[in-house]
């Protein structure tokens, strides 16, 4: 009888050894992808000083590849290769010919050797400079004044913004607050008199947007990663004694602060939808926010809502050219408690001097490798794209970028097959480069109401990005998502039908 017993056994045990690697297989968890961080990009701001005295002007400058400021802006940009960059300041067209026209005659032709540069995509979109508010803002008796503006501006547009990358923008997930209002801002710092009256009527009060352009979320797909481009240009604290644009850019500022903090369920965009950033988003804010961390005439921590935000990594970029500046210049620098190193913008010395500005702040996590403000030394080959004297050749601002590798989306990998099946070759789910991508000229960006943003893509197809409900790799029913697989369960009938086989044979025997 033991050799029955024993033969049971070997008979039970046969079908387990003969299929233990289709079970491992099978029940291994796929590995996640073995990259935490994506690769390094390039993200930059540049206050170009783009903007122009009357509508349609900047469009003429760009018809034609001569203009002197533009080409150094370009090239500027060009000399630090940035694969995102917002450029602050650049007129606002609803048709986006001008963004258009600055890429073609501009950034694609290389300026004094320097290496052209190609952005497939692009975003702009309506901005509150230059829209006449019909009411008297700045209490001065008249109406129709660009003070009378909901932002500052000789017509509708000016001193908008522009959005250029190298990756693909989810259009359909932009959301813009242009239309959100000031008093809708629990805790806002909306101006008051002497007397401690608001300073803005009731009506004024309730038609008063809170964004002196506009801010602007834009996600970017990093190669399967989206990263939120915050944009926008805070208001300059340039001031009566009610402190009324000191006080806006400050809660302008605070807007991003509660947005990436989860704090912002009073915020809706201008499509309507409420709510934050999920606090699990990776982003990086950009802009001229007109606030320096200790010296200038913003109100005392507005740009610290920012910088000793936990969800915040202060990138710190430096350049040699700022102490030169400020040493060389001397008057209100002189004055300065700020390092001059980190100044990024070159502003009168008999007023406030050079300060820094402009930043690029990605979300905690995010590895740092290098930043810098791009301000080429006096006596350099590059000192004429800045200057150190007035008339300033292309900006008072200069270029600031950081090189970043933000967390990446974890994609898991299909478990490997069974020795011996064919191997299925899963679907792209990972955008290729984009200078590999972009191989004919971008259709011209379209048409932008005040609640729908513009794009210049490509005329290509696209590639739906990893994080897509389209990309997402099909599961299996019900099964699958037991543990369990179709050859384990085989398996487990095979062993129970050898075990029966035997079973009748000693029965029979018996």
């Amino acid at each position: 009888m033991k050799k029955y017993t024993r033969a049971l056994a070997i008979a039970a045990a046969l079908p387990l050894m003969a299929t233990a690697p289709i079970a491992a297989a099978q029940q291994t968890p796929a590995p996640a992808s073995g990259e935490t961080h994506t690769k390094t990009i390039r993200v930059a701001t540049f206050n170009a000083s783009l903007n122009r005295n009357s509508l349609g002007e900047l469009q003429r400058d760009l018809s034609s590849p001569d203009n002197q400021q533009a080409k150094n802006a370009a090239e500027t940009i060009q000399r630090n290769a940035p694969d995102i960059v917002l450029v602050n300041e650049f007129d606002y067209d609803a048709a986006g010919t001008s963004v258009d026209l600055f890429r073609k005659n501009y950034l694609e032709v290389s300026h004094n050797g320097a290496p052209a540069q190609k952005y497939p995509y692009a975003w702009h979109g309506p901005v509150n400079t230059g829209v006449d508010s019909g009411f008297d803002l700045n209490n001065n008796g008249k109406l129709g004044e660009p003070d009378d503006g909901w932002g500052f501006g000789l017509f509708p547009g000016q001193y908008g913004f522009v959005v250029y990358s190298k990756y693909p923008i989810k259009m359909d997930q932009v959301r813009t607050f242009q239309k959100f209002l000031w008093k809708d801002m629990p805790g806002n710092l909306m101006p008051m008199n002497p007397d401690g009256t608001p300073f803005y009527s009731p009506d004024e009060t309730a038609a008063f947007p809170l964004s002196s352009k506009t801010h602007a979320d834009i996600p970017v797909d990093v190669n399967g990663t989206t990263v939120h481009v915050l944009a926008d240009h805070p208001t300059p604290p340039i001031d009566g004694p009610e402190k009324r644009n000191s006080h806006r850019n400050f809660d302008e500022i605070r807007l991003w602060a509660d947005y990436i903090s989860g704090t912002a369920d009073y915020l809706y965009d201008d499509a309507g939808k409420k709510g934050s950033l999920p606090k699990d988003a990776n982003f990086v804010i950009v802009g001229d926010h007109n606030s320096d961390p200790i010296d200038g005439g913003s109100w005392p921590g507005a740009i610290a809502q920012l910088l000793e935000n936990p969800r915040v990594v202060d990138t710190l970029p430096t350049s040699e050219g700022g102490p030169a500046a400020a040493k060389l210049q001397g008057q209100a620098n002189d004055t300065h408690k700020s390092d001059p190193k980190y100044d990024t913008a070159d502003f009168s010395d008999k007023s406030v001097g050079n300060l820094r500005v402009d930043y690029v702040l990605p979300n905690a996590g995010t590895k740092v490798l290098d930043a810098k403000v791009f301000w080429p030394l006096p006596g350099s080959e590059l000192e004429r794209l800045v200057g150190y004297s007035y008339p300033l050749p292309t900006s008072d601002h200069r270029l600031v970028y950081a090189d970043l590798q933000f967390p990446a989306t974890v994609v898991a990998k299909p478990a490997p097959a069974p020795t011996g099946e064919p191997t299925a070759t899963p679907s792209p789910t990972t955008k290729p480069e984009p200078t590999q991508k972009a191989t004919q000229d971008p259709t011209p960006t379209t048409s932008a109401t005040n609640t729908a943003p513009t794009s210049a893509a490509p005329t290509s197809s696209a590639v739906p990005s990893q994080d897509s409900p389209s990309a997402s790799p099909q599961r299996g029913g019900n099964l699958a998502f037991t543990g369990a697989s179709v050859a384990v369960v085989g398996v487990i009938g095979l062993v129970l039908l050898a075990a029966g086989v035997v079973i009748a044979i000693l029965r029979k025997r018996k």
